[in-house]
C-alpha cells in the first residue's frame, strides 16, 4: 500500500536526523535552514512483537514484516503560504502525503542554530499551524469563486455545496485546522476532493534531549497541554539518541542502550507504530513453513479486499477465508491444535478482517 506520512516542522528542528534513524537512509542533515530541499522517501519496516511470536512457533525459512512511507519534507517557515524559502514546492509535498508527523524542537543547544533566534515550541508550531491554514483560505477561496459560477442557474446541490465551502472557509478562518470541522457525510466527497492540508491526520513528535526522553520538560509540558484538545498523540523522542542507537550493528547493543536509557523500546519504533495507527492501518498474518508475513490493509477492510493484498486473482476468485486469532494461535502453539480445538473461523465475503488474524484464503481463478 502507497499510503505516506510526511514529517514537518520548522528547519532545524530535527526532521532528518529523525528520519536517518527511522530509515538508516542518511539523509543531509545540516545546521542551517533548508538543508533539505527535495523530499526523501524512505521505507520503514514495521516492528510487531506479534510477527516474532508467529515466526517463533512456526520456525518459517522467511519472515516478512510489513513497511510504512515516510516522506522527510523540507523545513517550512513563516511566509511559506506565499511562496517565502520556496514555500510552495514545500507545500505541494505536504499535499501529497496521507499524514503529517510533526515535529517540534524541545531542547536548548547553543550549537544548533534556530530560525527565529531562540527555541519556543509552541511558537514554532503557530508558524506552522498557520502557513497550512493560509494555504487552505486559499485553496477554499479558488473552490467558493468556482462553486459561485454554478450556482447562477439555481442548482440546488451547488447551493449547499456553496453553503457548506463558506462555513469550512470561517472554520479556517477562526485559525482551526480543517481536521477539527464538523463535517456533514452529505459533503464527505466534496471535503476530500480539496486535499485540506489541515485535514490531514496529525502525530506531534516533541524531539527532546537526553534528559527529558523520559519524562519531558517545562516545555514538553506545555506543548501537551497546547494540544490536549486536538485528537493528536505527542510523542517524546531524541532524534540525536535515535540517530545514535541506528548506528549500532546489532539488536543486542540497540536493546541495551534503550534500556540503559530506562526505555523499553526504540523511540523511532513507537513513531513508526503511531505513524501505521494514523494512516488507519491495520496487520493480518499468514502463517506457514516457507513464510510468516505480516500483511498491510486499511482498517475496516473486508476478507475479499484483504485477501487481494496478496494477489488480484485472490479477490477476483474469493470463495472463503480460514481465520484463526493471535491470541488462539499463541496460547494453543500450531494451526492443527487450533482446528482440533475448533477455534478456526470459516469466514465469507462480508467477513471484517481485524487486527491480528491470522488468514487462509480459499479461491478459484
Amino acid at each position: 500500500m502507497a499510503l505516506q506520512c510526511g514529517i514537518v516542522g520548522l528547519p532545524n528542528v530535527g526532521k532528518s536526523t529523525l528520519f536517518n534513524a527511522l530509515t538508516s537512509a542518511k539523509a543531509l542533515a545540516a545546521n542551517y535552514p533548508f538543508a533539505t530541499k527535495d523530499p526523501n522517501l524512505g521505507i520503514i519496516t514495521v516492528p510487531d512483537a506479534r510477527l516474532d511470536a508467529l515466526a517463533a512457533i512456526v520456525n518459517p525459512e522467511k519472515v516478512q514484516p510489513t513497511t510504512v512511507e515516510i516522506l522527510d519534507i523540507a523545513g517550512l517557515i513563516k511566509g511559506a503560504s506565499k511562496g517565502e524559502g520556496l514555500g510552495n514546492q514545500f507545500l505541494a509535498n505536504i499535499r501529497e502525503v496521507d499524514a503529517i508527523i510533526h515535529v517540534v524542537r524541545c531542547f536548548v543547544d547553543d550549537n544548533v542554530i534556530h530560525v527565529d533566534g531562540n527555541v519556543d515550541p509552541i511558537r514554532d508550531k503557530g508558524i506552522i499551524d498557520l502557513e497550512l491554514i493560509l494555504k487552505d483560505l486559499d485553496t477554499m477561496d479558488k473552490r467558493i469563486e468556482k462553486l459561485k459560477k454554478g450556482t447562477k442557474g439555481g442548482d440546488k446541490q451547488e447551493l449547499k455545496n456553496l453553503e457548506f465551502a463558506q462555513e469550512l472557509r470561517a472554520h479556517l478562518e477562526g485559525e482551526k485546522p480543517a481536521r477539527s470541522f464538523t463535517l456533514d457525510e452529505a459533503f464527505e466527497d466534496l471535503y476530500k476532493e480539496l486535499y485540506l492540508l489541515t485535514a490531514k491526520p496529525i502525530l506531534y513528535v516533541c524531539n527532546v534531549d537526553e534528559s527529558s526522553v523520559t519524562s519531558g520538560n517545562e516545555m514538553t509540558e506545555k506543548f501537551r497541554a497546547l494540544v490536549a484538545d486536538e485528537d493528536a498523540e505527542v510523542l517524546l523522542v531524541s532524534a540525536g539518541i535515535e540517530a545514535d542507537i541506528a548506528e549500532l550493528e546489532t539488536k543486542e547493543e540497540r536493546m541495551e542502550f534503550v534500556e540503559e536509557m530506562g526505555l523499553t523500546e526504540p523511540g523511532v519504533n513507537r513513531v513508526i507504530s503511531a505513524s501505521y495507527k494514523l494512516l488507519n492501518l491495520i496487520t493480518y498474518f499468514t502463517a506457514g513453513e516457507k513464510e510468516v508475513r505480516a500483511w498491510t490493509i486499511q482498517d475496516g477492510w473486508k476478507a475479499p479486499q484483504a485477501a487481494g493484498v496478496i494477489h488480484t486473482d485472490f479477490e477476483k476468485g474469493f470463495i472463503r477465508a480460514e481465520v484463526i486469532k493471535y491470541d488462539d494461535y499463541i496460547a494453543l502453539g500450531s494451526e492443527a491444535a487450533v482446528k482440533e480445538a475448533g477455534k478456526m473461523g470459516v469466514e465469507g465475503k462480508e467477513y471484517v478482517v481485524n487486527d491480528g488474524d491470522i488468514m487462509h484464503f480459499r479461491f478459484n481463478v
